[in-house]
């Protein structure tokens, strides 16, 4: 296959990016930034060895004999994580705040005799460290006794307040889907409008997360992986929250054409449970592990939410700890010589003459423009061949996500393909891994697009072949 950029295009059209909705709002913007940040299962749970507690654990279990939120957040910051997500109340309905709707909270525990406020600390601790604060809270309790009326609408939504007022700016909110029985042995019909409009009218940057958003949607596994073909926009008319949502496959994937800009986010472990025991201090997952859940998440277009559970002390394992540190490392070798970022970038054809300087100039928010029919290829020209396995594309969503199939050609000096590859969406990154090859030219082409198609930034890497996707 012989000059293959030279056929692609014969005229060049002014570099513009229109708008088609969905678009992400700012707040959405900023989010697909954020990349990776913890998840944080703490509570009565890691006390008795449970991953859902029944709600009837006495107070008392809860007590952390050395709780050290600094230490979590030191921790994430050197780890690369960019916040933390902490679980203030699971199925179990144990608030680890002393709300004032609940008698199930740190106010009846051992911990500090009472005077203990574990979302307090966290969130003090998270503005130390720049860290951003987010706050699950599950709407299933099975403690509450007006769980399974409509009062209990009003507790949850009380309990938003209190958090949203007292310990707050909160980034991120997250509601579990799951609905189960309470105490009183009736289940809860949840005024999700209610929920939402507390948030939105008390805090209304706060991504909220749940099946299908409004914000940012489960990506329907808690393996740590987005669909090969992942887009940021869902259809969520006729589908409601935990067993009225998606299917896993559509959560997964996204919806083509779909109507709302709700992205994914990938939500895994980093051991076999969401809750601390002990008995999996040697299953935590190695560092190559976390690589490949990055690139299966980040690297697919969504956000990694990595759990890391503290254990019975209030503390962070040293194995979790050791895992981060060194997935850290994996992701600053590989990625730290961008062999693009001093070469040239050009519009195809020209051969050359056309700059596209925007494609490799290291700013996520300049763009060039791919339009079809017209111009649909871009590229970066090596001065020497050079020695790649990992390419990075980045796709400008301010105007929306729309690439719908690509095609990168590495080729030599003649402009001889020496290999292909072929892909769907792009979105906020899409990292492309492949046996090493040589290459003096890299060649973009959009096949398929909804409409033009802005890349912010191509990139290229030599990493460790042992990382390598499979």
């Amino acid at each position: 296959m012989k000059n293959v950029f030279a056929i692609l295009i014969l005229f060049v059209v002014p570099a513009s990016s229109q708008k088609v909705l969905p678009v992400p709002m700012p707040q959405q913007l900023k989010w697909h930034e954020m990349e990776f940040y913890l998840f944080t299962h703490f509570g009565p749970n890691t006390f008795t060895d449970k991953e859902w507690g029944l709600g009837d654990e006495p107070e008392n279990v809860f007590n952390p004999t050395q709780l050290d939120c600094e230490q979590w957040c030191r921790i994430a910051k050197a780890a690369g994580a960019k916040g933390i997500i902490i679980t203030a109340k699971h199925h179990d309905g144990f608030c680890l705040w002393p709300s004032k709707y609940s008698t199930h909270t740190v106010r009846k525990s051992a911990w500090k005799n009472g005077e203990g406020d574990v979302l307090k600390e966290l969130s003090q601790a998270c503005k130390k460290f720049g860290l951003k604060f987010g706050v699950y809270l599950s709407p299933w309790d099975r403690n509450h006794p007006k769980y399974g009326t409509a009062e209990y609408n009003d507790v949850f939504a009380n309990m938003m307040k209190e958090i949203f007022t007292n310990y707050g700016p909160i980034w991120e909110f997250w509601w579990d889907g799951a609905n189960g029985e309470g105490p009183n042995g009736k289940k809860q019909m949840y005024d999700w409008h209610k929920f939402e409009r507390t948030i939105r009218t008390l805090s209304p940057s706060t991504i909220v997360f749940s099946d299908i958003g409004p914000d940012i949607r489960w990506v329907g596994n808690e393996n740590g992986f987005a669909g090969t073909t992942n887009w940021n926009t869902l259809d969520t008319a006729g589908f409601t929250r935990g067993a009225g949502a998606p299917s896993t496959d559509t959560l997964n994937a996204g919806n083509i054409n779909g109507k709302n800009w709700i992205p994914a986010e990938c939500d895994v472990s980093i051991r076999p449970g969401w809750f601390y025991h002990k008995e999996e201090d040697e299953k935590v997952k190695t560092p190559a592990q976390l690589f490949e859940l990055y690139l299966k998440s980040v690297g697919r277009g969504a956000n990694l939410l990595l759990n890391v559970p503290p254990d019975r002390r209030g503390l962070i394992n040293a194995n979790d700890s050791a895992a981060l540190m060194n997935f850290r490392k994996l992701r600053q070798e590989s990625f730290s010589n961008n062999i693009a970022k001093t070469e040239k970038a050009y519009f195809v054809p020209h051969n050359g003459t056309r700059p596209a300087p925007k494609l490799n100039d290291g700013d996520n928010k300049t763009f060039e423009t791919i339009y079809l029919p017209g111009l649909n290829s871009i590229g970066l020209e090596f001065k020497n061949p050079h020695k790649i396995n990992c390419i990075v594309l980045k796709e400008y969503l301010v105007a929306g996500q729309h690439c719908k199939k690509f095609s990168l050609l590495l080729m030599n000096k003649k402009h001889e393909v020496v290999k292909k590859i072929e892909g769907t969406t792009i979105g906020h990154k899409r990292i492309i891994t492949f046996p090493t090859a040589e290459a003096a030219i890299i060649g973009l082409t959009i096949d398929e697009q909804k409409n033009n198609t802005s890349i912010s930034e191509i990139e290229a890497y030599l990493i460790d072949e042992n990382l390598i996707e499979k």
